[in-house]
């Protein structure tokens, strides 16, 4: 495994050294931070960008708010900071006050950014779906204690499965029928959202695993977006324009290809994952999953098929294509370099499969 990269800027509160950090605002625009710290606190602030900003008397209203901050300050203080700062007539374009907060953060190596870390990828290897699933607990448990890179890791399996998410019912979800018939593999994941029903290559899955510094300022719903954008722009080079319909929703105009979901670790490891469809059997997914009369009106369609728009459909390509496209913009965007599971951490998620996917306890969790 590549060895573990040091944050840069980091250091003591008071080192002396000017500070500088970036934001790239997804869809807006470059907010950028220069600041010292003196005594734990900022000063000498001056905020840049190509952001459009009126009053121009708003800006040095803004570096003044965050002038004499404690440099511990968390980044809803800042932002509130900025706020509270801004004249009733303000008009932030390209950013907000949430912007400004996360590009302090990473001025002060509180917040991170992409080009902070040195990612890895894992490309595609036949797993069973539970082990793929404590996979999942595992890496992003091995990013939050600093013993692996951040890593994008895309699934493969070949059983006939369904992964509900951590608050689903089970006996809500699924057709128990159907689930024998078509010799279903249920497994319950860690994070929350919507069943995703995988048969041998007929979805695109991959999972994020990252420092949660990565997102500091961001909100829950932002970050979305934030993680995905080289996806979207790894299917724009496909000739696919998608977008995401929140919370978790990625679309294009003929319709839903996917959802995401995530699930934030207390040692300050993150998963991110999404599944998105590649060639799904409609007719089979609806005998197996209670998609209900509810779900489905909120999405505004009459029936399970029509959510369902095959990648396969709208690209031509076969998938592994697909994928190798995606794997070439992620690395071609934050230099990420090839990397393998090792055998500790496959020991490691085959005994979670033992100690708590593969056990009814886990899978029942909710009635």
């Amino acid at each position: 495994m590549t060895p573990l990269l040091p944050i840069p800027g980091s250091g003591s509160a008071d080192d002396g050294a000017r500070r500088h950090g970036e934001y790239k605002v997804p869809g807006g625009k470059l907010v950028v931070a220069d600041l010292d710290v003196v005594d734990g606190v900022l000063a000498n602030v001056s905020l840049s960008g190509d952001f459009f900003l009126e009053p121009d008397e708003a800006l040095p209203e803004i570096n003044r708010a965050l002038t004499g901050l404690p440099a511990d300050a968390s980044a809803a203080d800042l932002s509130a900071a900025v706020a509270a700062a801004l004249p009733a007539d303000a008009i932030l374009f390209g950013f907000s006050a949430d912007a400004v907060a996360v590009t302090v953060r990473r001025a002060l190596a509180k917040a991170t950014g992409w080009a902070d870390h040195h990612w890895n990828i894992i490309a595609p290897s036949v797993l069973p779906t539970h082990v793929n699933v404590a996979l999942d607990e595992i890496l992003a448990e091995e990013v939050g204690a600093g013993r692996r890179n951040p890593t994008l890791r895309f699934w493969d399996w070949e059983e006939p499965s369904v992964v509900i998410g951590s608050f689903q019912s089970v006996r809500n979800e699924l057709d128990p029928a159907g689930v024998e018939r078509h010799g279903i593999s249920v497994v319950r994941r860690i994070s929350g959202g919507g069943a995703m029903f995988m048969e041998a290559g007929n979805c695109i899955t991959y999972s994020l695993y990252l420092p949660q510094t990565l997102v500091d300022g961001i909100s829950f719903a932002d970050s979305y977006g934030f993680l995905d954008a080289w996806v979207m722009a790894a299917l724009g080079k496909l000739g696919i324009s998608a977008f995401y319909v929140p919370l978790n929703d990625i679309a294009t105009e003929q319709g839903k290809i996917g959802g995401a979901a995530q699930k934030r670790l207390a040692n300050g490891g993150m998963l991110h994952h999404v599944t998105m469809s590649y060639d799904i059997d409609a007719d089979k997914m609806v005998e197996v999953l209670r998609i209900g009369k509810e779900k489905l009106s909120d999405k505004g369609t009459r029936s399970a098929k029509k959510r369902v728009d095959p990648l396969r459909r709208q690209t031509g390509l076969a998938r592994t294509e697909i994928v190798a496209a995606m794997m070439e913009v992620f690395a071609e965007r934050y230099a990420a370099t090839p990397s393998e599971l090792t055998e500790s951490e496959l020991a490691a998620a085959q005994h979670r499969v033992e100690s708590k996917f593969g056990t009814p306890e886990w899978l029942h969790r909710v009635p």
